[in-house]
């Protein structure tokens, strides 16, 4: 198994690249690709339709100037109402061959509960967890067939929020886990527990701190998702109210072989300067991160830095090579 910096990658939506219109300012490819690979990341996932190109050797020529390669793609879908989920499933195939041809490991699969945004979930009875089950069983067939895994995301404002939700989802379907530990902290769960209780389930980890204050807010309607983003609800890791380090810990002793997200939802109203805003969050991130991959790998910490800022340079050297 591979080190735990050897498996950390960077999320578009970390730089405020998202997929719900109005989000905020959406910084371009070259930005956020090359300031991903000048903190020493080696890999990134796809970000929302139209953000990078959809031909699979244009995708792969631009992640090669940086030094990065695909790991993953978000896809939020609605799974739960069977009218039209024939269409959306094709939807889902046509980005399963997306993500294939640029080399990726996962499809990370959200159970939408609308159209867009995430500022209302939805409550599923028994019918509609059915057809939620089965939905999902046709996505692991289709990424299946296409050398994916699926891991199913538990997000706020989609049909898997709450921990009940995410226990209800255990039941009813054998599909691995996204855990995204800031969704399952403003959902009102507990991430550790969840790292814990679904251990051998997990095939992928979005990691983010975050600020339960404001998570306390948003779970009770004082602000939208979008405004408690914007106000700072998610942090660099080790900067919140998480135990980051317990989650990253609980998930190598289970024996997790994934990839670590630094994926911090962020919202821009405009373009920071250079070496601001989200790389400098990115950064704080991945240097917690070697910080607890030092202690899991008993290596002294200054050693692991050292690694790390070699990595870095390294890095930067290929970006501007590209």
């Amino acid at each position: 198994m591979s080190g735990i910096l050897d498996r950390a990658a960077g999320a578009p939506i970390s730089w405020g690249v998202c997929e719900v219109p109005g989000w905020g300012e959406q910084l371009p490819p070259e930005r956020v690709l090359g300031e991903m690979a000048s903190i020493g990341l080696r890999a990134a996932e796809l970000g929302p339709d139209g953000w990078l190109p959809t031909d699979p050797s244009a995708l792969r020529d631009v992640l090669d100037r940086y030094g990065l390669r695909l790991v993953g793609g978000f896809h939020p879908v609605v799974l739960h109402v069977q009218e039209g989920l024939d269409e959306r499933l094709e939807a889902t195939t046509a980005y399963a061959d997306r993500l294939a041809a640029g080399g990726s490991d996962v499809l990370v699969l959200a159970a939408a509960a609308a159209a867009e945004g995430y500022d209302e979930a939805a409550t599923l009875n028994a019918h509609e967890w059915a057809v939620l089950a089965d939905a999902v069983g046709r996505v692991v067939d289709i990424t299946g067939e296409r050398g994916l895994a699926v891991a199913v995301h538990p997000h706020y404002g989609t049909a898997i929020q709450t921990p009940g939700d995410i226990a209800r989802f255990l039941e009813v379907s054998d599909a691995p886990l996204c855990l995204d530990t800031g969704h399952v902290l403003v959902g009102g769960g507990d991430p550790l527990r969840i790292a814990e209780d679904a251990r051998g389930r997990i095939a992928h980890a979005h990691m983010k701190d975050a600020d339960v204050s404001l998570a306390e807010r948003v779970r009770a309607g004082e602000l939208t998702y979008a405004e408690g983003v914007r106000a700072g609800m998610y942090r660099p890791l080790g900067s919140g109210d998480l135990d980051a380090g317990g989650i990253v810990r609980s998930l190598e002793e289970s024996g997790y072989e994934g990839w670590f997200v630094l994926e911090q939802d962020t919202v821009l109203d405009a373009a920071p300067d250079a070496g601001e805003g989200p790389v400098a969050a990115a950064t704080s991130s991945l240097e917690f991160l070697g910080r607890v991959a030092a202690e899991v790998a008993g290596t002294p910490a200054g050693q692991a830095g050292e690694q790390w800022a070699a990595q870095s340079a390294a890095s930067a050297g290929r970006e501007e090579v590209g």
